[in-house]
């Protein structure tokens, strides 16, 4: 009975997604994806807001963090990572999709000049961009990762169009569940997700913006 027990505890996960808050090129009309934005000084502040927070949420609760390793999720990272007294681990797993020919372009350019109109998970905005599935399987070796192993506290900072396709993973969808249904989170929401002791999964809380005031 004991080994059952602990068996069933090791499955026990609480995982906080973040998404990176405001970047430089929230403010200037540039296009995110696989480009390297600092946070602005407003991000900065958002993302220390966070941290004192965790900080009094997760006292005495040992955590793990994984970030994205472009610069806005890993500058998020750092601040929060400041208060809780953790070293983030740089995944490129992690990264925002990868939207090809239009990183280092304006928003305004990317909406002139996209080649296809995306409306499933296969198309592609550009023939060298990434399609969500594209990032759903470079998502799915990590994803299985974090969820079989005996990480039970886990923190992940990452980007918007990344995390929405985590959270159809993390509720056992199929990949063409994102043809016609997403989660969407903001910049600076955190959110709280967990697997009980008999595998069930919960979100608890969704893109939640308190945590940047």
């Amino acid at each position: 009975m004991r080994k059952y027990i602990l068996g069933e505890l090791s499955k026990m996960k609480t995982i906080i997604t973040i998404h990176h808050t405001q970047s430089v090129h929230h403010t200037n009309g540039m296009v995110g994806s696989w480009t390297d934005w600092d946070l602005t000084e407003l991000g900065i502040n958002q993302a220390i807001n966070i941290g004192k927070k965790l900080q009094q949420e997760l006292s005495g609760r040992a955590f793990i963090m994984y970030t994205s390793d472009l610069k806005r999720s890993k500058q998020t990272a750092d601040h929060i990572a400041a208060y809780l007294g953790l070293k983030p681990i740089l995944r490129n797993e992690l990264r925002e999709r990868n939207l090809g020919k239009c990183c280092g372009k304006s928003v305004h350019w990317l909406k002139e000049n996209m080649e296809l109109q995306e409306k499933t998970v296969d198309d592609r905005l550009f023939s060298d961009a990434e399609s969500r599935r594209d990032v759903w399987n470079r998502l799915k070796p990590f994803f299985n990762e974090i969820m079989t192993n005996n990480e039970r506290n886990i923190i992940i900072v990452s980007h918007g169009d990344l995390l929405s396709v985590f959270y159809a993973m993390f509720m056992s969808l199929e990949a063409e569940s994102l043809n016609h249904s997403e989660i969407f989170g903001l910049p600076g929401g955190v959110s709280y997700l967990h697997e009980n002791e008999t595998g069930k999964r919960i979100i608890k809380k969704i893109s939640d913006m308190s945590y940047i005031k």
